[in-house]
């Protein structure tokens, strides 16, 4: 799986760097709020902006990436990321920040789901594979996202925008120089692709599931920072160790939880174990240690969660895999939208509530999924999972990257 060619790590490189948005902003959301005045509500919403623009956007990336090609989808991607962050850490207000974290989102789009397929189809080796590397690279970038907000965020709540902004250029940079060209697609997706492709009820299932285990993680990510009432260094460090834990078992754990006893009961097992730690946090949020243990321990079941149901995501339906990650993803980030902000209204009546509705909602996710287990069963069937070789090169992939 770690020999692969440098197109791969290219990506690799640039996702991570992506992902760093994800966390980047939890340790400063509480200097943001301080010296701009805002209340926790209204600082989440730089959680909505993002989450919202990206699932949206997320309906036109195959549109695009099939009109002009993979590589110009991913370079177009990154260069709004680095106007949209670094344009952020300008703003003397919570709104004008609120505004360009949604242009950032839109970046996010147009990247992410382009390199998730570009990985797939350049890596060496299987689909399982790649997509264990991409959740390497995911878990990494949410690791070390709250850890570079924290150091940054140390200084200035600034800061942490412009060190993403300065990263995602060098990604930009090392995108440029190793990534091929691809040909301009001969097979344009149609903008309403992702949406015709949720009519396969197993992908359906399982983006619903990932829209209601949402609530459950931007409530662990936009609103733990408040009642833990720590610094940023405190935050970033304490988001840092679940990042770490959620990137190992991502790697390690969960290819091996699958094989063992098969995706859906991997998927439910670790959903049932996230809901439980959130419920803990609801019993013990008066107790910093409780919230300190809750958040790191979460990233164990997290990083199990996220690789199954990716790959679960690119074998589930027929559609190709570029559409398949688009219509998830568009389902999945809205409720990664609407969570942070109920979060934050909750938990300015009481600060347990959050933990609470998170830990329902993911309960209600694993109900959701059972529905369709005879879909998840049958990717067990196959063999190895259904993680068939990927043996053509990212020039021979070239039209379905231009759909991702």
């Amino acid at each position: 799986m770690w020999r692969q060619p440098k197109t791969v790590w290219s990506v690799a490189f640039a996702c991570v760097i992506a992902f760093m948005g994800i966390g980047l902003v939890d340790p400063i959301l509480q200097p943001i709020a301080h010296d701009l005045g805002a209340s926790p509500s209204q600082v989440s919403l730089l959680f909505t902006s993002y989450m919202a623009v990206m699932g949206v956007a997320m309906l036109a990336t195959g549109w695009v990436s099939s009109r002009v090609g993979a590589k110009r989808t991913l370079l177009l991607g990154l260069l709004v990321i680095i106007l949209g962050a670094g344009l952020a850490g300008t703003q003397d207000s919570v709104n004008g920040i609120v505004a360009f974290r949604a242009l950032w989102g839109l970046g996010n789009a147009l990247f992410i789901a382009t390199a998730l397929s570009t990985i797939v189809s350049a890596a060496a080796g299987s689909v399982g594979q790649a997509i264990v590397l991409y959740e390497a690279a995911l878990g990494v970038g949410i690791a070390s996202g709250p850890l570079l907000g924290g150091w940054l965020g140390g200084h200035s709540w600034r800061w942490p925008f412009f060190g993403v902004s300065a990263l995602m250029a060098i990604a930009l940079v090392a995108i440029l120089a190793t990534l091929p060209a691809t040909p301009r697609p001969t097979h344009h997706s149609s903008i309403t692709a992702p949406l015709r492709a949720l009519s396969h009820r197993g992908l359906l299932t399982v983006g619903l599931t990932a829209l209601l285990y949402n609530f459950g993680f931007f409530t662990l990510l936009a609103w733990t920072p408040f009642p833990l009432g720590m610094g940023a260094h405190g935050v970033g460090l304490v988001f840092f160790g679940w990042g770490v834990l959620l990137a190992t078992t991502s790697v390690f754990v969960a290819p091996r939880l699958q094989r063992r006893f098969g995706t859906l009961p991997g998927v439910v097992g670790a959903l049932l174990g996230f809901a439980l730690i959130l419920a803990a946090m609801g019993l013990g949020t008066d107790h910093k240690s409780v919230l300190v243990v809750g958040v790191v321990l979460s990233g164990a079941f997290l990083g199990v969660n996220n690789t199954l149901i990716t790959e679960t995501v690119m074998k589930v339906s027929p559609v190709e895999r570029g559409v398949a990650s688009a219509a998830y993803s568009f389902v999945r980030f809205s409720g990664g939208a609407v969570a942070p902000w109920l979060a934050g209204k909750l938990g300015e009546r009481s600060a347990e509530i959050p933990f609470w509705v998170g830990a329902g909602a993911v309960v209600l996710g694993v109900g959701v999924l059972l529905t369709a287990r005879s879909f998840l069963r049958v990717i067990d069937d196959q063999p190895g999972h259904g993680a068939e070789r990927v043996d053509s090169p990212l020039e021979a992939e070239a039209v379905t990257v231009g759909d991702a």
